[in-house]
């Protein structure tokens, strides 16, 4: 294709299909439109490639628009400057007048340590913090049980065999039961000092997935209990070849009888029977630093013996600078108190 010849289309979002990736999904623009954001959909050619893109709009202050990229587009490493500045000037002329900037959240991997520099007639500039997690373990689970617990650390096989030993009981819990599971999870964000979004977030999540319209996830909700006592619980959603490990909760007691350790191999292997053949543990600090606050949960997530991955995080296509200036500098504050200022308590 030669340059400047990106030509957008624009798609109904519920025609999106996604394939492994939940975030590109017509389900997900559902989703977030019930969250207050405007969906877009384009499918457009590049590289011998037929793509789609999923952009989600909400203004600030109710005026100003705003463009996220949600985990798109993935980079190929084949001509990605010009792929993305060529989509950045053609979306231009199809987002809502006055669009401040268009923030990707790029995939494709980037070595580690890296400050992922794009190339320079990509005309982005990074953003001041990322949404997603630019950081994440990946497990093969297209493997049989054996082989999946001998790419574990010794003390992970371990742990799960000790959690069925003492009676833990996981089963995939109805959304009925997901009061319950928030109230866990309330708990986990005040131990961790993390910000959660109301119960109401990820009952409309549940709902959603109860329509069951075409291309819509599996979402499910996993319980690890003993004794009728509610210790643990996570969310995962089976999209395509991927399953993704979205979010979890556990409970103040019963810690030394490692219910997270058994939820995680029922999730994975559910999802290998399902006809997954990845397992995305979705989020973890960047390195193995023990000095990291949460230092414990990369050790969780790496020792079931999947691949560290590192992706570019967010880079935004800037339309109107001043603007974003004053928004940059709002942000990175925003940034600093929750993932600093609350974390030290």
């Amino acid at each position: 294709m030669a340059a400047g010849d990106i030509r957008l289309k624009s798609l109904p979002p519920s025609d999106l299909k996604g394939g492994d990736n939940l975030l590109q999904s017509g389900f997900w623009a559902r989703f977030k439109e019930k969250q207050g954001w405007q969906p877009f959909a384009f499918s457009y050619e590049w590289a011998g490639r037929d793509l789609t893109l999923l952009v989600l709009v909400r203004r600030l202050a109710r005026i100003l628009p705003i463009a996220y990229v949600p985990f798109g587009p993935e980079l190929t490493g084949r001509e990605d400057g010009d792929h993305l500045r060529l989509l950045g000037e053609a979306l231009l002329g199809e987002l809502p007048l006055g669009t401040l900037f268009v923030r990707f959240d790029l995939r494709g991997n980037r070595e580690e340590h890296s400050e992922s520099p794009l190339p320079k007639e990509a005309g982005l500039v990074k953003a001041p913090s990322d949404i997603q997690p630019p950081d994440s373990v990946i497990l093969n689970i297209n493997r049989p049980d054996e082989e999946l617990l001998a790419g574990m650390h010794k003390k992970w096989r371990y742990n799960i065999g000790l959690a069925e030993k003492k009676g833990v009981l996981v089963e995939e819990a109805s959304p009925d039961r997901l009061s319950e599971w928030y109230e866990l999870y309330r708990i986990t964000g005040e131990r961790d000092r993390i910000a959660l979004h109301p119960e109401s977030y990820y009952r409309r999540l549940f709902d959603l997935a109860r329509e069951g319209q075409p291309g819509t996830p599996d979402i499910r909700l996993w319980t690890a209990s003993q004794g009728g006592e509610l210790l643990a619980g996570i969310v995962t959603s089976f999209c395509g070849n991927r399953a993704t490990y979205l979010y979890g909760a556990s409970s103040n007691s019963k810690r030394n009888l490692m219910p997270s350790y058994l939820l995680q191999w029922r999730a994975m292997t559910a999802a290998r029977d399902a006809g997954c053949g990845e397992y995305d543990f979705f989020g973890i600090p960047p390195a193995d630093d023990p000095g990291h606050p949460m230092h414990g949960l990369y050790r969780f997530k790496v020792n079931f013996g999947g691949e560290v991955v590192h992706y570019h995080g967010c880079w935004d296509r800037v339309y109107g600078r001043l603007f974003y200036l004053l928004y940059g500098v709002a942000e990175k504050l925003r940034f600093w108190y929750y993932k600093t200022l609350k974390k030290r308590g």
